[in-house]
Order: structure tokens, then sequence, then C-alpha cells
């Protein structure tokens, strides 16, 4: 069976520059990938940064913009945290991503390395599950003027400095005064990112196709201050009302620098991502394999 997708791209897990057995390790598993789809009838290129650190050679590079102008499908090996800052990246252009799990968890890349030849051959000829998820998109407004923008498909966090005591937030919902907060933080969480820090800080999981986000504070001063489900159309505004060495992080990933006043405003994003699973794809499979439910029983 060819591949419906004509136009495929390449994107890898790296080690950092100085790393080069990791790096060796990694260019070989994306040449036996790119090898099988050229086999399966694909046009394959790689993402620039991938190319620049595994040295993988015999395919066009391109960077992210030509990727999404170009591609059809992008094929991602990694872990979650790859296949988040690709997922990211890649919504604007509508490209569908599928994920090869080359780290831990894998809650959103979810075929396995040692199989992704039969996993991947039916879905390249057009056999699959498709899932979209919402992004949200975040802006640091100081003074009236936006200092930092920013996508997020996990969460949107503030949260109090290393060495420094709780934050207070004052937190609206479409205007509307919801609270004035002390704690050592607080999580916005997609329903993809609640299987992450919002999951760890005791927020509820999320199934993906519920249009709805949760606001989950880190230890809260006061306990009645509990996770609350909103409905993602909503937007959020969290202010800094007091607290030293404050931030806010996008995905875990970008950082802010707070100053008192600052606003974080979080709207939910006009783009979505794309993502393709094996056919028979089911979250709730996902969930009992990664959170080791029924286990002993």
């Amino acid at each position: 069976m060819k591949s419906q997708f004509r136009h495929v791209a390449l994107f890898g897990k790296y080690a950092a520059p100085g790393a080069p057995v990791a790096n060796a390790s990694s260019r070989k598993v994306l040449e036996d990938i790119a090898s099988f789809l050229t086999s399966q009838g694909c046009t394959v290129v790689v993402e620039a940064d991938t190319v620049a650190n595994t040295g993988l050679q015999g395919y066009a590079a391109l960077d992210m913009d030509a990727i999404g102008r170009q591609c059809d499908l992008g094929l991602v090996v990694g872990g979650d945290g790859t296949m988040l800052g690709i997922g990211r990246q890649m919504a604007p252009y509508g490209v569908a991503l599928i994920g090869i799990n080359q780290g831990r968890l894998g809650f959103i890349t979810d075929i396995p390395l040692n199989n992704y030849q039969d996993a991947l051959a039916p879905m390249l000829g057009g056999t699959f599950e498709e899932d979209h998820r919402s992004l949200m998109h975040a802006r640091v407004m100081r003074a009236g003027v936006c200092v930092f923008d920013a996508l997020a498909m996990n969460d949107v966090v503030v949260n109090r400095g290393a060495t420094s005591g709780m934050v207070e937030l004052r937190v609206e919902v479409d205007g509307h005064l919801v609270s004035n907060q002390r704690a050592d933080g607080l999580i916005i969480a997609t329903p993809t990112g609640s299987t992450a820090y919002s999951l760890s800080a005791g927020g509820p999981l999320m199934h993906p196709s519920i249009p709805a986000w949760v606001m989950v504070p880190i230890a809260p001063h006061t306990l009645t201050n509990r996770p609350i489900v909103l409905a993602d159309p909503a937007e959020v505004a969290i202010e800094l009302i007091a607290g030293r060495d404050a931030s806010a992080s996008f995905d875990m990933q970008s950082l802010a620098t707070l100053q008192h006043g600052d606003r974080i405003i979080v709207r939910r994003s006009e783009h979505r991502a794309r993502f393709l699973h094996p056919q028979g794809w089911s979250y709730f499979d996902t969930l009992r394999k990664k959170l080791h439910w029924n286990e002993g029983t």
C-alpha cells in the first residue's frame, strides 16, 4: 500500500551539541525511518535543526516555515516534549503529525519505536484516527504593552521564585473577579496538559475532546481554593499583586520574568494541532497504560 501523504517531514529528537554518541544513535533511527517512508512512496524532507544536530544526510533540510507550507504530514520521533514543540509550530499550518515514541511516557507520541513499521504502514495508506488538540494563546501585558507572546499546548503556569515565598494573584475570567489567591503559583491547563503539571498539582483528567481548561492552584494558602474547570472560549487574566522573582512559563519552556502589576492574558488560540493515531486508538487505553491502571487485578 502506497502512502496517501506525498510530502512527509521528519522531526528528530537529538541531544545538545557535543553529545556525539547520542546524536549518532538518533541519526541511525532517523535513517531507518526515512528509508521506510521512501519505500512507501513518500518524498521525505528533514527539519533543519535535526539535520544540523544529527548529521543525517541524503534528504532536503527545511526550516519550520517551509515544512508548514510544503508538507502534508510530519513524523515526530522523540517524546512528548518534542511533540509539544513541533505541534505548537505546525498548528498554524494545519500539518498532521504522527508521533513515534523515543521518550518515556508517550501520552501523545503513541507508536512504539520497536514496532513503528507495522503501525505506520496502514496510517500512511489512510487508515488512522484523527485527533485535534486545542492550544492557548498567552500574552504578558505590562502597563498596557505586550512584552511576551506565546502559544501553549499543555499549560500556562505562573510560579513563585525559587527562594521566595508565596505569590499573590488576582484572577479574572471574562472580566469578572474570581479570587485573589495566595499560593506557590497557578496552572491553566488544556485537556492535553491535564496529564502533566496540572495532574501533579491535584487537577482532574480531561478528555481531549472537551472544549475546556482547568485552573489549578499550586499549594494554595487557603485550602478551599480548588481546581475549577472553565469553558475554553473564556479569557483568563492573572495579575501579579505580590511576590518576588515570579515568572510565567508556557509549556514549561518559554519563560517570562514578571513584575508587580503584570497581567497574563490567556485565550483560546485560533489554531489546533492535528494528531494522527493508529486505527482503534483510544484515549482511555492510553490512560490505562501510562498511568498503570488495573495493574495487579
